[in-house]
């Protein structure tokens, strides 16, 4: 355990964000990413959720749509904790995301508090009144409950991340399910499911698959399909600003994900009449190919709701990807507990839960 009472001082220092994972400057970088992994780990109960360090530090290198900075807290040349805080660049923008991570061995000593006063004064300087944050939390936990303002879904209240908020001033906005899905089985289930939704969904409905980058002839439907998931998906209680898409920011995104390392194979629906896209899903992986498969977006946007859209792309991206990650053994994925619209495509297809995540809000006091 830490002890905060050692001779030798705690600080709390800004992250540098070095140039590359074996630059002479990234031995705090790649000590915050370690701890990431570790505090997801110690949280969720598994490790479907690593990162590896070419793929942090290529979100963090991306800093023309977000302004992406870190503090960590030292003891000496040891790294105990840190903190990542995001804000997006946008006109309107009025909250700070952030993601508060102690190294396991050192929690429960006073590091939280350091860093999250960190984030608040961030916050305040900049001149914003909302900071935002996620926790994770193992699945079949036992005792008392924390509910949202939703009332969809609820974290174990004994956890020490939830104490922590509620301690810090934090309400609990929303809660959302990490659900996976084993790669490995039977896809009998998954190729039923599309067929029937595409006979639903009928002609005017065209699906299509691409691995990133996005074609030209689709970057500027992506942008506009991917802007509506600030302003269609749920978002509870939380500050969910609108976020402006054009082709040159869904550039710029295919030139991180490349960047990262990562492979994304992306699914959508047009709806012919119009040329528009309708619906997509995101499936991506590292370079190994070896871990777990990540689901980034999924989003039939509002008027296209109920052709069964949602299904045709998540099926048709699973059934591509096992010829792209066929090493991968699952696919993580999170939803909002009052997105149970999407719940009950995923529980058809074979996704069970693997652990849930809380959404906190704080308000600061002027």
């Amino acid at each position: 355990m830490t002890d905060l009472t050692d001779t030798r001082v705690v600080t709390v220092e800004r992250i540098p964000i070095p140039e590359a994972v074996d630059a002479p400057d990234a031995g705090i970088f790649l000590e915050v990413v370690r701890i990431a992994n570790a505090v997801c780990l110690e949280d969720a109960g598994h490790d479907y959720l690593r990162e590896e360090a070419a793929e942090v530090l290529g979100l963090w290198q991306d800093q023309q749509d977000w302004t992406q900075l870190g503090f960590a807290a030292m003891r000496g040349d040891e790294v105990l904790g840190a903190v990542k805080i995001v804000i997006a660049n946008e006109p309107e923008t009025s909250s700070v995301e952030f993601d508060l991570m102690v190294d396991p061995p050192h929690r429960g000593q006073g590091l939280e508090e350091l860093l999250l006063a960190e984030v608040e004064r961030e916050a305040r300087d900049r001149g914003f009144g909302t900071i935002q944050t996620w926790t994770l939390h193992r699945p079949h936990s036992t005792g008392a409950r924390v509910e949202p303002s939703t009332g969809w879904g609820s974290i174990p209240a004994d956890d020490a991340q939830t104490r922590f908020q509620l301690a810090s001033g934090f309400t609990l906005e929303q809660v959302e399910r990490n659900s996976v899905f084993d790669l490995t089985g039977d896809f009998g289930g998954v190729e039923r499911m599309l067929a029937e939704a595409e006979e639903f969904a009928g002609d005017e409905y065209r699906s299509l698959q691409w691995t990133s980058p996005t074609p030209p002839e689709h970057v500027d439907g992506f942008a506009h399909v991917i802007s509506r998931m600030s302003t269609d998906a749920p978002a509870g209680g939380l500050v969910v600003e609108e976020q402006h898409w054009d082709a040159a920011r869904v550039e710029r995104r295919d030139a991180r994900l490349k960047a990262q390392g990562l492979t994304v194979s992306v699914a959508v629906v047009l709806h012919v009449p119009t040329g528009r896209i309708a619906a997509y899903n995101e499936l991506a992986i590292g370079e190994d190919g070896a871990g777990a498969t990540q689901q980034f977006g999924t989003l039939v946007v509002k008027e296209h709701r109920g052709h069964r859209l949602g299904t045709i792309v998540k099926c048709a991206n699973l059934l591509r990807w096992r010829e792209i990650a066929p090493g991968s053994p699952r696919v993580s994925t999170f939803n909002a507990e009052e997105n149970r619209h999407m719940l009950d495509i995923n529980e058809a297809i074979g996704f069970v839960p693997a652990s849930y995540a809380g959404a906190w809000k704080k308000v600061l006091s002027s």
